[in-house]
């Protein structure tokens, strides 16, 4: 059994943009945009992670709390990423035509609290100390309305093929890695035994 090295991002922010996900080819995933809050608390930045939901239990809250994201409900979470990486892609309507933009790709594999406007809703408790509130990001000193999200992004990897990126890199650990393998060659990736990794033919990569 090969060693896998983990690299995590947690924090808090805003659920957005909750739906399900069925690329042509491959099996349908949960995905979700997370508007991530960071810097002081009097000018509160936000960064974006667009999320492909891999833990069950994140699976399950995502769907049970999806129709009050639609209902543009303040909901605020807790969250642990793991896989992060930047993707290209290029905006297709909007002031930013034609422009270049990065998105930042990520897997949500797990919430550890849950705030709808403000009112704790789910907590994971004392599951894992790390998923706590952090102590520095009170959740009630974060702005009042979560930030607007840009409808030009694509969706997910799977939904936009130029936004497919050149290389992926796999882990037999990944309890998704059969479905993620089909997936890759049936996108038109080929794998580099030398490099252990997928890559995208120059001619349909991005």
């Amino acid at each position: 059994m090969s060693n896998y090295f983990d690299l995590h991002t947690q924090g808090i922010g805003y659920l957005n943009r909750v739906r399900e996900v069925r690329p042509k080819n491959g099996s349908p995933f949960w995905a979700c945009d997370i508007a991530a809050l960071h810097g002081s608390e009097d000018n509160v930045s936000h960064t974006r992670f667009d999320c492909r939901v891999s833990g069950a239990k994140a699976i399950e809250l995502v769907q049970q709390y999806q129709e009050a994201v639609a209902q543009d409900r303040k909901v605020l979470i807790g969250f642990r990423l793991g896989d992060l990486y930047a993707d290209t892609f290029t905006y297709s309507k909007g002031e930013r035509a034609g422009e270049t933009g990065i998105s930042l790709k990520s897997r949500l594999l797990k919430i550890g609290f849950i705030k709808i406007d403000g009112e704790t809703v789910y907590s994971a408790g004392t599951e894992s100390g790390n998923d706590e509130e952090p102590e520095s990001q009170d959740s009630d000193s974060v702005p009042e309305t979560a930030p607007e999200q840009e409808a030009a992004t694509p969706e997910s990897p799977e939904s936009e093929p130029d936004s497919m990126p050149a290389e992926v890199a796999l882990s037999k650990d990944d309890p998704d890695f059969q479905a993620r393998k089909s997936a890759l060659k049936e996108a038109g990736y080929r794998f580099d035994g030398q490099d252990k990794v997928w890559r995208l033919p120059a001619a349909t990569a991005a």
